[in-house]
C-alpha cells in the first residue's frame, strides 16, 4: 500500500489529488500525519478527494490508528489513515 505523508504546510488539494490517484491506481492509500496541524490538513484532504471520486461513483471510508514512525532518529506518533472505497 502507498503511503502519502503529509505535514502541516500541505496543500489539501494537492494531497486529495495524490489520494484520488492513487485509489484509481491500486484501490487503497495510507496517510501519515505527524501532530495537528498535518493531521487537520490530512482530514480536509480526504474530505476533498471524496468530491473528486464521487462522481464516479466511489465513495471514500478512513480507518484512523496509530504508528510510530523514526524522523531525524527520533521516534514519533503518528496518525494513520487507512483510505480506501466503501
Amino acid at each position: 500500500m502507498e503511503v502519502l505523508k503529509v505535514s502541516s504546510k500541505s496543500s489539501p488539494n494537492s494531497v486529495a489529488g495524490a489520494v484520488a490517484g492513487v485509489i484509481r491506481e491500486s484501490g487503497a492509500v495510507e496517510v501519515q500525519a505527524v501532530g495537528a496541524g498535518a493531521a487537520n490538513q490530512a482530514i480536509k484532504a480526504i474530505a476533498i478527494a471524496r468530491g473528486y471520486l464521487a462522481p464516479s461513483g466511489v465513495d471514500l471510508i478512513c480507518v484512523p490508528a496509530f504508528v510510530s514512525v523514526s524522523i531525524d532518529g527520533e521516534e514519533r506518533t503518528a496518525i494513520k489513515l487507512i483510505v480506501e472505497p466503501r
